[in-house]
């Protein structure tokens, strides 16, 4: 991806797809992803150069309208945002970790971003939506101070209080903790000796 991203939220696939259309045909994005996620929301992802993703998104709000349940707009977005958006896991360095939960997708990209600009950490791990009942969360981790700086930052700059579900500091994880943490995210994969 490149310096800008937005990314909206929608209640309606149909009308999510209209917006998306709308998003390219606007400005010459250069990267769109788009797609369903769990409970029946639909995401658009562009990437590009500062202009053209803000022209992008404009049109994606017009377009959304009622069922545009959130968004972001990232006009320089972290680079290690980019590569956990990506699939890559980060590292985990430090002694604790920290978990943020939001009740959507957009919220938790904006407090990552944010996190990751404001302390020195690491993003471990981005969950968006998908078999999460359509929550999402994300995992910091460093030094205990980083970490809770990080987290405080993330969760002080949402939108709305009611975006958050929960958000913990961690000190001192426990290393059993962290082979569950590394290994397979959902329940069932770890206990059919999936994860490992």
């Amino acid at each position: 991806m490149q310096p800008a991203i937005a990314l909206l939220e929608f209640d309606s696939i149909a009308i999510g797809v209209r917006a998306g259309d709308a998003m390219v045909k606007r400005a010459p994005v250069a990267v769109t992803y788009a797609g369903t996620v769990h409970p029946g929301k639909y995401l658009v992802l562009v990437g590009g150069d500062v202009a053209s993703v803000e022209e992008s998104y404009a049109a994606g709000i017009t377009a959304g309208g009622e069922s545009l349940v959130d968004r972001i707009f990232l006009p320089a977005v972290h680079p290690d945002l980019v590569s956990v958006l990506r699939g890559f896991r980060g590292r985990i360095i430090g002694d604790a970790l920290g978990v943020v939960e939001t009740r959507t997708v957009a919220a938790i990209v904006g407090a990552a971003d944010r996190g990751l600009k404001g302390a020195e950490v690491s993003l471990v791990e981005i969950r968006l939506a998908d078999r999460l009942g359509g929550k999402a969360y994300c995992i910091f981790s460093g030094d205990v101070a980083d970490v809770e700086a990080a987290v405080e930052l993330a969760v002080r700059h949402l939108e709305s209080p009611q975006q958050l579900i929960a958000e913990v500091v961690i000190p001192d994880f426990h290393e059993e903790m962290l082979e569950n943490l590394e290994a397979a995210p959902e329940f069932a994969a770890r206990i059919n000796g999936g994860g490992r």
